[in-house]
């Protein structure tokens, strides 16, 4: 299998878990030293702008972030090329109380050779989804 197709089945595992609320597997899916950057650049979900890096501060993404709500993963288009898969991403989080958020995103992943992820970066807008939350 291509670097790319590695990618590729890496990102459609990584929205799979994550709708799953999986967070045994999503984890799993991650090399030992990889970083998650989501959203890029800082925010208040990464102060540093450079990412949770390794999997115990990946982990802590899952539980401070994903683990909020309940989350509709759904790949619109996918791009994989190089050691690489970029996706269109529609994203629908629902909270407790009923109210759900919709991020439309592009996730760029990077997998090594055994088809871990060595790098996922989500890009969308911050301040247009906080907007939802009124």
């Amino acid at each position: 299998m291509s670097y790319a197709q590695l990618a590729l089945e890496a990102s459609r595992n990584s929205g799979k878990y994550a709708s799953a609320g999986d967070k045994e597997n999503w984890l799993a899916l991650f090399a030992e030293d990889a970083v998650v950057c989501d959203p890029v650049g800082k925010s208040p979900l990464d102060q540093s702008g450079e990412g949770h890096r390794g999997k115990a501060a990946i982990a802590a993404f899952w539980d401070n972030v994903i683990a909020a709500g309940s989350m509709d993963f759904q790949i619109v288009s996918s791009f994989p090329a190089g050691d690489e898969c970029i996706n269109v991403v529609k994203v629908v989080n629902t909270y407790e109380g009923g109210l759900s958020v919709t991020v439309d995103m592009a996730v760029l992943y990077q997998a090594n050779a055994e088809g871990k992820i060595c790098s996922l970066r989500a890009y969308w807008d911050y301040d247009a989804v906080t907007s939802q939350l009124g």
